[in-house]
């Protein structure tokens, strides 16, 4: 059977630490248009998907009991949150 959710995705602004031990990048908090800052509590995965020669890092992350996809586009260096 097919999944037929729809994903969301909106442009957030990140607080992030790089250079950071063996972790290149970490998110710390986000905000989303019109509520206050979320903080991440855990990072769970993270991986990078090529788009022709442009880097999207993907970060699997949670705040608190929710959890969010955030993703950062290498080229114009924006953060974009995915949920479903």
């Amino acid at each position: 059977m097919k999944n037929n959710k729809t994903i969301n995705q909106e442009r957030v602004e990140v607080m992030a630490l790089f250079g950071y031990e063996m972790t290149p990048c970490q998110p710390l908090s986000f905000k989303r248009r019109g509520e206050g800052e979320i903080e991440v509590t855990e990072l769970l995965r993270t991986h990078i998907k090529f788009v022709g020669a442009i880097a999207h890092h993907i970060f699997d992350v949670m705040a608190g009991q929710r959890k969010y996809v955030l993703e950062f586009n290498s080229n114009d260096l924006s953060w974009h949150l995915f949920t479903a």
